[in-house]
């Protein structure tokens, strides 16, 4: 039988390596370099099996964010492997995210970025490639310090181009391209 502990293991072995491969590999996400090269990326594993609870997790990790140093923790992975695994019904769960950052009084201070193993943008077919750059192995929502997200965007030529560059890379890709990421 697998330990809760070897559990969570595994759990943030598999989301280190979509950071490393993925996000950072395929530079989707110009801002992740910086903190994952500096350990300032914090990775949070929530036993949360009911929606309820899960809020209970985020807003402790919101307040936990809030008050670190930012030199030490830059910005946090919250996984959630045993709750909201249908896509739908963790994207109905992020205005409740939105609501917790709300109630701390933290909008504008942090915000929630969603990544999810069937994560599906609108007007898009299912296996699109281009959903695969918000699809990580586990549900994670990803706390945000919105003054170090705003330094980096003032420092990147075309921030709204974003989008569209990781299109064309995953498209390029392609989906055999993707698979071959995960062999080791």
């Amino acid at each position: 039988m697998i330990s809760e502990a070897d559990n969570e293991t595994a759990v943030i072995a598999a989301t280190r390596q979509w950071l490393e491969r993925a996000v950072i590999g395929l530079n989707l996400c110009p801002f992740a370099r910086a903190p994952h090269v500096r350990g300032q990326v914090r990775f949070v594993v929530s036993g949360a099996t009911n929606i309820d609870a899960l809020a209970e997790d985020l807003a402790s990790e919101l307040n936990f964010l809030a008050e670190a140093d930012p030199e030490q923790v830059e910005t946090t992975l919250l996984i959630h492997p045993q709750v909201l695994g249908d896509f739908l019904a963790y994207n109905d769960f992020l205005d409740v995210a939105d609501a917790v950052v709300e109630g701390l009084e933290l909008d504008g201070v942090i915000q929630v970025a969603s990544f999810h193993p069937q994560y599906q943008f609108a007007d898009t077919a299912a296996d699109d490639i281009e959903n695969f750059s918000n699809r990580s192995p586990y549900p994670t929502l990803h706390l945000i310090r919105e003054d170090s997200l705003s330094r980096v965007i003032e420092s990147i030529d075309d921030p709204d181009a974003i989008y569209e560059r990781n299109i064309e890379r995953l498209r390029a890709l392609g989906r055999a391209g993707w698979d071959a990421l995960w062999r080791d």
